[in-house]
């Protein structure tokens, strides 16, 4: 152990499942990959035999944590849209529906309020440089730093819309069961 590491903190960057079961630490390589893998690449990044990680990455199909994609070799990807779902569901179980709408009419005004300031309905219909350069106000970091945090509430506003419509659905289906 380094000298700036605690016995009690998270293991460096370098070395993140270190302690982690081979279990762990194939998900956490699933969750760190952004393009299709190989069963053996998955394993040498999990530290761990090919023929586990395939018995792993096969669980993890059926379950459909990641995608699997037939061919020569067969390739594995994370599966965003599982993802997705999942953080959906933790919406919907932590929050009331009027916390859910609550935080929808909060992103909704952020929204508007980048679509009036770059008069643009979208994240991508605006020109950073030409945002930049026509503003006394914004330097160019200031219009990129906008645009990802209007995106990023785009679809964290349809994320959390889905959990509402969710949380609303099953207080409906235990009304009426």
């Amino acid at each position: 152990m380094s000298n700036t590491e605690s016995p009690d903190g998270p293991p460096s960057f370098e070395d993140a499942f270190r302690d982690d079961d081979v279990e762990q630490r194939i998900y956490g390589t699933i969750l760190q990959i952004r393009e299709p893998a190989t069963a053996s690449a998955i394993a040498e990044q999990a530290e761990c035999d090919p023929k586990t990680a395939r018995k792993y990455l096969g669980w993890f199909s059926d379950l459909g944590i990641v995608t699997r994609h037939d061919g020569h070799p067969t390739t594995y990807e994370r599966n965003d849209a599982y993802f997705q779902w999942r953080r959906i569901n933790q919406l919907a179980a932590e929050h009331t529906i009027d916390e859910l709408q609550e935080h929808v009419r909060t992103l909704t005004t952020r929204i508007t309020d980048y679509e009036e300031t770059y008069d643009a309905t979208t994240p991508a219909a605006v020109d950073a440089v030409d945002a930049a350069e026509t503003s006394d106000e914004r330097t160019i970091d200031d219009v990129y730093s906008d645009l990802a945090d209007w995106a990023t509430a785009r679809d964290e506003r349809k994320r959390y819309e889905r959990a509402r419509q969710q949380r609303a659905g099953a207080e409906t289906d235990q009304a009426s069961g």
